[in-house]
């Protein structure tokens, strides 16, 4: 089976896991709204990595920072100095392109042993031109020169025209971490090393958005930042290396689909960084980042702010500007991958064909879906739904043969069916169905809620 981005978003659009943003008017340029189906696949992704990253993490703590937030936050990140990409517009076509990624792609097309992230605009422009690169909309070689492109989006904030000062989305999640370090650290009283996370929502006016929900102008990242002595940062810096791809495998992703990259091109700040690099159908790419980003964070806000982000050890005395090692994932990236992961179309000794999505339970959408064999059996059925709806999000249907209402679940990616017959009036016991294999038993309506909470588990 070859598992392409087009079945994929297929699938998402028929069964109600994401579509189209502003659909009825054309759509927004690359902008994704998750259906009732998504939104909970993507809240259960959410939970999981909380779990993993805060509830079970030592010593962490969590947040939610305002999405707007003063501007000299981002003067003293060097975002608007320097927060860019290159530009370059295709003359013939009008389409607007990435200098770093046309010179990528021409590269690995022609086995060229390049690397943009480390070149100058200048040699970029050369590159281009001494190779004839073609635009890959129109196939015509004429392009404008380079230029940056800033990817702040900005807003005002004031009553007047004449009384607005500029502010921005958040291009990133991290700044309310960093910001927050001395509100965390007082209130909890928490002895570095300890960790602030924080989901949430961030802003990037991409240039060349695509393939599908992997790159957007909106978007959200679950990000975990480390506050540690200089001295441990290396080691810090291994262990979330280990702690990221070790959730990733959790969530039933295949080993072999998932890769370490270090970075060729390190921020002037950055003593290391990696990413963990997944297999989805349009090939390698970023899914998990980890940076070692030394002091530079707190130390930048130290300046801009006048506030002191000096940690003082009560045990040493030691005072000192901590360290952070930075664990950040794109939620939306993860349940791309997820949903590539789990996708499957599998030939049945019938003679059929199922598709499926071995979702991890835990990610699941709906834990159970509730199916009277018969119509008249809608009123037990119903008991019994309401019954299992306190402790998950459940799926009801009645409409079509039992087979249909099973195929339209596994492609949803929901674990267990339980089917309500007549013996179920007699006996109060029901079929429950495993998606994965198939398998059928029966078992009592007392039992389901505890069978189904140890298949759940994360």
């Amino acid at each position: 089976m070859e598992k392409t981005l087009d079945k994929i978003v297929n699938l998402c659009k028929n069964r109600g896991i994401i579509f189209a943003g502003s659909e009825i008017y054309g759509g927004m340029g690359n902008t994704w709204d998750y259906g009732p189906v998504g939104v909970e696949i993507k809240n259960n992704i959410k939970r999981a990595w909380w779990k993993r990253f805060v509830q079970e993490n030592d010593n962490t703590f969590g947040i939610d920072a305002a999405i707007l937030m003063n501007p000299r936050v981002w003067e003293a990140s060097g975002h608007v100095s320097s927060f860019s990409d290159p530009l370059i517009d295709c003359k013939a076509c009008k389409k607007r392109l990435r200098a770093d990624n046309v010179v990528e792609d021409y590269a690995k097309k022609h086995n060229i042993d390049v690397v943009a992230d480390l070149m100058t605009n200048e040699q970029m422009q050369d590159f281009i031109s001494e190779h004839k690169v073609k635009c890959p909309y129109c196939g015509n070689s004429d392009f404008t020169s380079i230029r940056q492109f800033g990817l702040m989006f900005e807003t005002s904030r004031g009553v007047t025209d004449e009384n607005q000062n500029k502010i921005y989305l958040r291009p990133e999640t991290a700044q309310g971490e960093f910001v927050n370090f001395l509100n965390v650290q007082r209130t909890t009283r928490a002895k570095v090393p300890f960790g602030i996370a924080q989901i949430g929502k961030a802003f990037r006016n991409e240039i060349t958005p695509g393939n599908f929900t992997f790159r957007t102008i909106e978007f959200e990242q679950m990000e975990h930042q480390l506050f540690c002595k200089a001295s441990d940062g290396a080691k810090f810096y291994e262990l979330y290396k280990q702690k990221a791809r070790q959730f990733l495998l959790d969530l039933g992703i295949n080993p072999e689909h998932l890769r370490y990259h270090d970075h060729d091109k390190l921020a002037h700040y950055a003593l290391s960084a990696c990413d963990i690099e997944y297999l989805y159908p349009m090939g390698w790419k970023e899914l998990n980042g980890i940076h070692n980003r030394s002091d530079f964070d707190l130390s930048q806000h130290q300046k801009f702010s006048g506030k002191s982000m000096m940690y003082t050890d009560q045990i040493t005395n030691e005072s000192y500007i901590p360290n952070v090692v930075e664990n950040s994932i794109g939620a939306d990236r993860l349940a791309l991958a997820i949903l590539c992961e789990a996708y499957d179309e599998e030939e049945l000794a019938d003679g059929e064909t199922r598709t499926v999505l071995h979702l991890h339970p835990a990610i699941s959408a709906y834990k159970v879906a509730v199916l009277p064999l018969q119509k008249s059996l809608s009123e037990k059925a119903n008991e019994v739904l309401a019954s299992l709806k306190k402790y998950f999000m459940c799926a009801y249907d009645e409409a079509g043969s039992i087979g249909k209402r099973y195929r339209r679940q596994d492609e949803i990616g929901t674990p267990f069916c339980v089917t309500i017959d007549f013996d179920t009036l007699e006996d109060d016991t029901v079929t429950i169905r495993m998606r994965d294999s198939m398998e059928q038993i029966r078992i009592k309506i007392s039992d389901l809620v505890d069978y189904i909470n140890k298949a759940i588990v994360f």
